[in-house]
């Protein structure tokens, strides 16, 4: 049986920036947990940020910065880094990430100004994972990856 690598937040965990969790109650996703597909990893909290945390965006220039002005590159590389080997030893079939989030956005990402806009991007753990050849889909897209998982299945 595949395992899914999934942000933590989804599954609850109160790892979020501000301390809180976005747990789901798609019965698609209920169905995997009741399965025990799902594995749970907050890049953020691996790479070495607490929780609660000052929000991030990522900058133009490629850096994660803090409402705080703190520069957190550092600790979102290591976190998309330890995620991408924990996909791998775990030999996931893919990851549903938390979406819009620096780290995990498979689709779009903040703009860097704070001021809740989105623009097309990943973020770098969503990045990392899909340079590795790894599919990443989002809080939204259960439903392709439940299809695509079912692909895989059928192989």
């Amino acid at each position: 049986m595949y395992q899914i690598l999934v942000s933590a937040c989804l599954v609850g965990r109160p790892v979020r920036y501000d301390g809180s969790g976005k747990a789901l109650s798609n019965p698609i996703w209920l169905k995997w947990q009741a399965q025990q597909r799902l594995l749970p990893i907050c890049p953020e909290v691996v790479g070495g940020l607490a929780t609660p945390r000052a929000a991030a965006e990522r900058q133009p220039d490629g850096r994660i910065m803090t409402t705080e002005g703190a520069d957190v590159t550092s600790q979102f590389h290591r976190g998309a880094t330890l995620s991408l080997a924990q996909a791998i030893q775990s030999n996931v079939a893919f990851a549903v990430l938390k979406a819009n989030s620096p780290s995990c956005g498979n689709q779009q990402v903040y703009d860097g100004n704070f001021a809740g806009r989105l623009i097309e991007g990943q973020g770098v753990t969503a990045a990392l994972l899909s340079e590795a050849g790894f599919k990443v889909f989002n809080e939204h897209q259960l439903e392709q990856a439940e299809v695509y998982l079912e692909q895989l299945e059928r192989v």
